[in-house]
């Protein structure tokens, strides 16, 4: 049964339904250099212009990192400049900051297998809290600790990817990096308990097609299963050492791409675009039923979008199964173009994925290119959706 109780408020903080993504990435990638997203794509110098973008066609919510790497560089001493910066540029122009504490990385002299890494993150977590109240006394803050932990605990702690770069230590990363986000959650609730919560994880199906193996089927529901962990350990249903509670698990976000169904075991990617749809292919709005019936907890679809040519494409179906969703009653809250401005690869960044709304292919001036075809499909979608469309208008040209 559906519930926002927690909060006070008990309602939408959002400004609009439709938001967009800042790629903010700053993980040291697989060949062991650090990576900064935010200056590649030019968003730290052109900050404000770029929300006066997002405003002009009315998406007013977006998400942001603070980059942990840069904030902090010795520990506890913290450089909030271009945070401040972010802060007070969305002010002006109207715009609502989704805040993520880590997206991807950690400073130089931290893995998430140190020991002092919980500690470093809560107070990290205390300190943003301190200069964002410092800043904005009043008004929702909404944060997302550490995004997608099961992704970050996979390609640091099982495929070597980033660090810590092992093998075969998933879980154990994994539960690090929980321990460190329940702590962050309660030194930031301590010192405002109005903090409101958004976990962020994929959203994936893994099944099988041995359909008369009934062991390898029983094997891919676990592996399917294992989505959930993370949300799991935050609410306290699972590892109740770690203090998780349900109030912890305010809004679910979930991170939904092309490549989040495969088979198991073999791990061949179901094709989404096949007509009529391959026959294990779930649609998005039966992944979010799946969701909300475990949790009954407001949904956002956190992250979303498609590389190359199929990514109107691939919108216009995102905007199909949102509209099926708010059909069926459920709570959805919010969907997130991610990213809103084209980013380059993190291992190869030579290469851009021209999967956001704004292309970027003058790498000296970084100058932003609209994607019309893209920019149309938004607007299709908001005549779809009908939100609210006297406070919660989406786009117009």
């Amino acid at each position: 049964m559906y519930s926002n109780d927690y909060h006070p408020l008990n309602s939408n903080p959002f400004s609009s339904f439709l938001m967009g993504g800042f790629e903010c990435a700053d993980h040291q990638n697989a060949f062991g250099e650090r990576i900064d997203l935010i200056a590649l794509t030019g968003h730290d110098r052109m900050l404000e212009g770029d929300y006066e973008m997002l405003a002009d066609i009315q998406i007013k919510t977006v998400r942001e990192g603070i980059r942990w790497s840069f904030v902090e560089k010795v520990p506890y001493q913290y450089n909030w400049k271009h945070v401040e910066e972010m802060i007070l540029a969305a002010q002006k122009t109207g715009i609502h900051i989704i805040w993520d504490i880590c997206h991807f990385g950690f400073p130089d002299d931290l893995t998430p297998l140190h020991p002092m890494f919980p500690r470093r993150f809560a107070h990290l977590c205390a300190a943003f809290v301190k200069l964002y109240r410092s800043l904005i006394p009043n008004g929702d803050l909404i944060i997302t600790p550490i995004n997608e932990v099961s992704f970050l605990s996979w390609l640091g702690g099982d495929a070597r990817g980033t660090v810590p770069y092992c093998v075969n230590q998933g879980w154990e990363v994994k539960y690090c990096m929980m321990k460190a986000y329940i702590e962050g959650v309660e030194m930031m609730k301590e010192l405002d308990p109005t903090v409101r919560i958004m976990v962020t994880e994929p959203l994936i199906n893994i099944t099988s097609n041995f359909y008369s193996d009934d062991l390898t089927k029983l094997d891919a529901l676990a592996k399917h299963h294992e989505q959930f962990q993370v949300a799991d350990i935050l609410s306290g249903r699972m590892c109740p050492e770690l203090r998780g509670k349900e109030e912890y698990l305010d809004m679910v976000g979930v991170n939904f791409y092309y490549s989040n169904q495969w088979i198991y075991p073999s791990h061949e990617h179901i094709p989404w675009r096949e007509e009529p749809p391959h026959l294990l292919w779930r649609p998005l709005h039966s992944l979010i039923e799946e969701v909300f019936l475990r949790y009954g907890r407001p949904i956002v679809i956190s992250e979303t979008s498609h590389p190359g040519e199929d990514r109107s494409k691939w919108l216009e179906m995102i905007g199909n199964e949102c509209a099926e969703i708010l059909k069926n009653g459920l709570p959805v809250w919010g969907c997130c173009i991610y990213p809103i401005i084209d980013r380059p690869d993190w291992d190869f960044p030579e290469q851009w994925h021209h999967s956001g709304l704004w292309d970027i292919f003058d790498l000296q001036t970084l100058e932003r290119e609209i994607h019309m075809e893209s920019l149309q499909t938004l607007i299709d979608i908001n005549e779809k959706l009908y939100i609210n469309k006297k406070d919660h208008t989406i786009l117009s040209l």
